[in-house]
């Protein structure tokens, strides 16, 4: 008799994230309104699995890699990694619980200090929270360069002497200082040249399978989320309008703005780009400081209907995981579940009256 393995249990547990940041108003500098950069995301990542987050700029891809590493505040909204929420988690508590979860920064010229050496900006976070000899310090900062494929002669340069590729190797490297369980990579391949960001994408699969890491890995870049993630979840306004495993995501989109997004990755045969029909959304991105009501992709959706205006519709699993935040995909459900002879007289009603 086989016994089976139970199910991994997620090391991270993202539960209705809201990240709003008040707007002030007034002599007084009273809060008038909030923008609403993250509202109400949820999603689970497995150990070893890499959950990619896609979407447009202002989306709030960034914000939630940010709060979910606390470094913002959340204004609601839990976040439990390793089975410990860290939004509700002290001070020092969450200071000691820093070493399990790092960020790689999207800049990496931006997120390195020019006045500290290679070596300096590796072993910062050892200096933090380990009480380490030197020697040792140093040996492992020349194992991280090692793992990331930087030179050890590097150690006692500065960042301004480094390529983009080199910098965010760099700071791959500082992030895997204190063998952490999690990583938030933000955007880390979007300041770099095309010929090497295929490079990092690849060391960060081979850190991933050497140390066993978990990914965030945010991006705007389509073609490289499909080749580095497991799942995607694809935001749109502060929310996530559908996750889904990512050969699953690719081959069936549900959601109509996943549908556009698709429709916009290039393909490299020529042959297949001109027969492919582009999904060409009108219109602006709404302010996240005054989103429509109803569902936040309703005025530039090409398949509105008029329920869409009035309510927002509710994440459900069209398929075993796949969820989807979409009136069509309920309504189609809906008439699915119902069945039986009135359901049909009612759908052939309808197309008549499309056709009329």
């Amino acid at each position: 008799m086989s016994v089976q393995t139970p199910p991994k249990r997620p090391l991270v547990e993202v539960r209705d994230l809201k990240m709003h940041f008040p707007i002030l108003g007034g002599l007084l500098r009273r809060q008038v309104g909030a923008v609403k950069a993250v509202d109400g995301v949820s999603f689970e990542i497995l150990p070893g699995e890499t959950l990619g987050v896609v979407g447009e700029s202002g989306c709030g891809k960034s914000t939630v890699g940010r709060a979910v590493l606390r470094l913002y505040e959340a204004t609601a909204g839990s976040v439990i990694i390793d089975g410990e929420d860290i939004a509700a988690m002290p001070a020092e508590k969450l200071r000691q619980k820093r070493p399990t979860m790092q960020m790689v920064f999207q800049d990496p010229q931006a997120s390195l200090n020019p006045r500290m050496t290679v070596a300096g900006i590796i072993g910062e976070p050892l200096d933090e929270h380990t009480d380490w000899s030197r020697a040792r310090k140093l040996e492992r900062i020349y194992e991280l360069m090692d793992a990331v494929g930087l030179n050890r002669d590097f150690a006692n340069r500065y960042p301004h002497a480094f390529s983009g590729g080199q910098r965010q190797r760099i700071g791959i490297a500082r992030a895997l200082a204190l063998n952490p369980k999690f990583i938030v990579c933000d955007e880390p391949i979007a300041a770099l040249d095309v010929s090497i960001q295929a490079q990092v994408v690849n060391l960060l699969e081979q850190l991933q399978d050497d140390f066993g890491l978990t990914y965030l890995f945010i991006s705007h870049d389509l073609s490289m989320v499909r080749h580095i993630a497991d799942r995607v979840a694809v935001m749109y306004l502060g929310k996530i309008v559908e996750l889904a495993p990512v050969a699953e995501l690719y081959a069936n989109p549900l959601h109509p703005y996943t549908e556009a997004l698709l429709s916009a990755v290039p393909e490299p045969d020529p042959s297949i780009e001109a027969r492919k029909d582009r999904i060409v959304l009108k219109g602006d991105v709404p302010s996240p400081a005054n989103p429509p009501k109803g569902c936040n992709f309703c005025t530039r959706c090409p398949k509105v209907m008029e329920i869409c205006h009035r309510i927002d519709p509710e994440t459900i699993e069209a398929a075993p995981g796949h969820l989807v935040a979409c009136h069509l995909i309920s309504n189609k459900q809906t008439a699915g579940s119902t069945g039986g002879p009135e359901a049909e007289r009612k759908q052939t009603e309808n197309q008549q009256g499309e056709v009329a």
